[in-house]
């Protein structure tokens, strides 16, 4: 049971002591922890698991017996300003759920697939893992041992710390492309030396009012769906307020959402196609000079070039690829132009194309050549202590080793920042025993921590599960028997959701200091910072000198001059932040004005992508297979599919199990247009295959006129834990309800990016008894189809 008593106050007498003066802070009337009538109340952050990306400050509820019993949002935070979502609201529901699995266990590998699982220690689960990796390290090297780790949030960097500090260069992300955010990196990394994020006012403490800031007058939600996504540290509300302060909307989405409705302009594109757009928006800008010329003169390199490159998209021949009308493209591009303050608010839907780099190249031309760049309510250049998702400790990793890292050989851009392995090239490694040289290169082990590949991000879900289970020993770190862990882990660790462990987040987006508090205590899970902080003092004790988890936590904040004590009495806690960086030598890494480029200037032809061999400029690929690509096949498959459409009370392929969430998305749906269902002789509520050459999975029909009736899109990570979770079983739905079996490993020429959102299908009625009997979450069973 966690300490609950109430904690001094003589640390809040208003005197900011252990603050360093170049951070802002929040003031609280009262510590951390604090006792309101009969409960004892925790601040912090709500990070992973279970979650989503934003780490909304809220207050936990204890009751006289250390339970939690409610969870409020926090007032004086100012991300959330006390907004919660559905997720938080009910944790307790997932904390305290049936299912987990809160005790560590282990069974035979030739068990795999069956339930002969047997509860051990954790010395006893430390002490074989140890074992086994120290062995296998030995006699065929440390990069032998594979360690995924899935979607970032706050764990990321502790997952990649402890492959590195083993030797192992193989932290891999399960994701073909790893076509979810990195794409966006990459790109922005390479041409400009930073990443942009909209600027909502995230980084002030006094918010939208303080004086430095201004509404941006325009905001594009491209391909994303903020209200519900919330993407690159973005609370999705903040476009809202925006909204009432002013700010216009222009949505770019083959789906008309809430915020498409209340948008000025809204370009319908056809899925993959955003490079294009992007470039016929370019076209018109260049074409009609209404682009800023001071900062494109002053800052940016390479513009001859892409004007050359954007040439042939004219608003027509841009409407025809895009399936979107000429003078909408032309509307946009002037209303961007003219825009006093634009955001650039992008989604994983433009890292979901196979060649997401040189899309992602065209959008960020958009608000570059007009000037949108650390300039209030723009695109701004947030300022970093905690790397978001490369995560700390890659010094510790020798130069021989870095050389193993699988990727680099075959795909150069692995090279540089991002320092995970391909996982398209690791999948076949495991599949050939060989590397991308052809060399012998054999992989033992594997290390699963916040992923669940089978559901959620791996494509071809089989080929996948056969690759996988070529590793001799596998340890998964989770909170459930996800079907990935009941078809290939050896060793289960119990993890704690967020409410069970202290931590620290340094945010994505515009960081922000803040501490995760650990309010309860759930069986014997542990966090998975003290997971890898334990198994480390095993493995790889030399880079692992802390006694505990403040320790650490302190280590990695001494370059904000805090321990993590005085960070958790004083977050949230905001960085230092100035406007046009550029100007004042503050993004280059020698002092000098501009940006940390070659040039010095945002690069819009690129010279480290000339230097590395691939294209220099933005361009457009079809989406393959596609409608325009291989049209024999669309006759055949005559829908275009995205994949990954987001849910209010899911993240992922969290909470199947938690019986309020999944109550209000029962099952996995199906959008069409009523126009589309009618040819194809399917009703709402039916329940469907949706197939394509590669596979089929069920889903439930939902009519919608929000999408073009040669469009239907469906919701990703589903799995059914109601259902037998093993072999015989499934494995909870895993081939029944994956729509992932109608992806492929397909990265881009720069091994980023791939089709996850560009999926041709046919769709077709489930047959009566060829489905089985699905669990109600409210209780009741029915018969799908009855």
């Amino acid at each position: 049971m966690a300490d609950l008593k109430d904690v001094s106050h003589e640390r809040h007498t208003g005197e900011k002591i252990g603050r360093p003066d170049k951070y802002e802070y929040v003031e609280h009337d009262k510590p951390w922890r604090y006792q309101e009538g009969e409960y004892t109340v925790t601040r912090g952050s709500a990070w992973s698991g279970p979650g989503c990306h934003l780490g909304c400050g809220l207050l936990m509820y204890t009751d006289k017996d250390g339970k939690l019993v409610k969870v409020e949002g926090d007032p004086d935070n100012p991300f959330n300003e006390g907004r919660l979502c559905v997720r938080c609201l009910d944790l307790m529901e997932s904390a305290y759920n049936e299912n987990r699995v809160v005790y560590p266990m282990k069974r035979d590998p030739k068990d795999r697939g069956k339930d002969a699982w047997q509860r051990i220690t954790w010395d006893e689960a430390y002490d074989l893992i140890a074992e086994k990796f120290l062995a296998y390290k030995e006699e065929f090297g440390a990069q032998s041992v594979l360690f995924f780790k899935g979607t970032g949030r706050d764990i990321a960097p502790w997952i990649s710390h402890l492959a590195w500090s083993f030797g192992s260069p193989n932290v891999v992300f399960a994701l073909s492309g790893c076509a979810c955010f990195v794409p966006r990196i990459a790109s922005s990394m390479c041409t400009s030396g930073s990443f942009w994020v909209g600027d909502y006012s995230q980084q002030f403490t006094k918010r939208y009012d303080d004086p430095r800031w201004k509404t941006p007058e325009c905001i594009i939600l491209w391909g994303n769906n903020p209200i519900v996504s919330n993407s690159d540290g973005l609370y999705g509300h903040w476009v809202v307020d925006c909204m009432k302060r002013g700010s216009k909307i222009i949505s770019v989405d083959p789906k008309m959402t809430w915020l498409g409705t209340k948008a000025e302009i809204f370009l319908p594109l056809r899925p993959g196609t955003d490079a294009a757009l992007a470039m016929g928006i370019l076209h018109v800008m260049i074409e009609e000079e209404i682009y800023d010329k001071e900062f494109v003169d002053c800052w940016c390199y390479g513009f001859d070039q892409l004007k050359e490159a954007c040439e042939p998209y004219t608003a027509e021949k841009t409407a025809e690829i895009c399936w979107v009308t000429p003078d909408k493209i032309v509307e946009a591009a002037r209303m961007i132009a003219n825009a006093d303050g634009m955001i650039m608010q992008w989604g994983v839907s433009v890292d979901m194309s196979r060649e997401a780099v040189p899309a992602c190249q065209a959008l960020s031309a958009i608000f570059q050549i007009t000037g949108n760049v650390d300039v209030p309510g723009g695109m701004i250049a947030p300022p970093s202590i905690l790397p978001y998702y490369a995560g700390w400790g890659g010094e510790n990793l020798s130069d021989e080793q870095k050389e193993k890292r699988l990727g680099i050989h075959k795909y150069p851009l692995y090279r540089y920042g991002f320092k995970n392995a391909s996982t398209d090239v690791t999948i076949e490694c495991l599949e050939t025993g060989k590397d991308e040289l052809g060399n012998d290169y054999p992989l033992k082990a594997g290390w699963l921590q916040t992923t669940n590949p089978l559901i959620n991000s791996s494509p071809d879900t089989r080929r996948t599960y056969n690759a996988l289970k070529k590793l001799e020993f596998i340890v998964s770190v989770d909170l459930y028997m996800t079907p990935t862990v009941q078809a290939l882990a050896d060793v289960f660790l119990p993890a704690c959701t967020f409410a069970e462990r202290n931590g620290i987040r340094i945010g994505d987006g515009v960081q922000r200091g803040e501490t995760i508090n650990k309010a309860i205590q759930v069986g014997e899970a542990k966090s998975d910072m003290v997971i890898n902080l334990e198994i480390g003092k095993r493995i790889c004790p030399e880079f692992y000198p802390w006694d505990t988890e403040e320790e650490m936590f302190s280590h990695i904040l001494e370059g904000m001059d805090m321990t993590f004590e005085e960070l958790r009495e004083a977050a949230p806690t905001y960085l230092d932040f100035e406007y046009k960086k550029y100007e004042k030598g503050l993004l280059r890494a020698d002092g000098q004005p501009g940006f940390q480029t070659a040039t010095g200037r945002i690069e819009l032809w690129s010279s480290y992508f000339n230097q590395i061999g691939i294209e220099c400029v933005p361009s457009f690929d079809e989406p393959s297979p596609g409608p325009v690509a291989d049209p024999e096949m669309y006759k055949e498959y005559p829908l275009i599919l995205t994949t990954g459409a987001r849910t209010w009370s899911l993240f992922h392929s969290e909470h199947r199990q938690v019986p309020r969430l999944r109550a209000l998305r029962p099952d996995p749906v199906l959008q069409m247009h009523p126009k589309a269902a009618e040819q194809y002789g399917i009703a709402e509520g039916d329940w469907v295959w949706v197939e394509n050459h590669r596979g089929r999975a069920k889903r439930r029909v939902q009519l919608t006129e929000a999408l073009d009736p040669r469009y239907c899109s469906t919701d990703h990570g589903w799995w059914m834990p109601e259902q037998a979770g093993w072999e015989d079983g499934g494995f909870s739905g895993m081939y029944d309800y994956n729509i992932n079996q109608l992806l492929a490993y397909d990265p881009g020429r720069s091994g980023f990016g791939s089709n996850y959102k560009t999926v041709l299908c046919r769709v077709y009625k489930c047959e009566q008894g060829d489905h089985n009997t699905l669990a109600n979450p409210l209780g009741s069973y029915a018969k799908v189809g009855e």
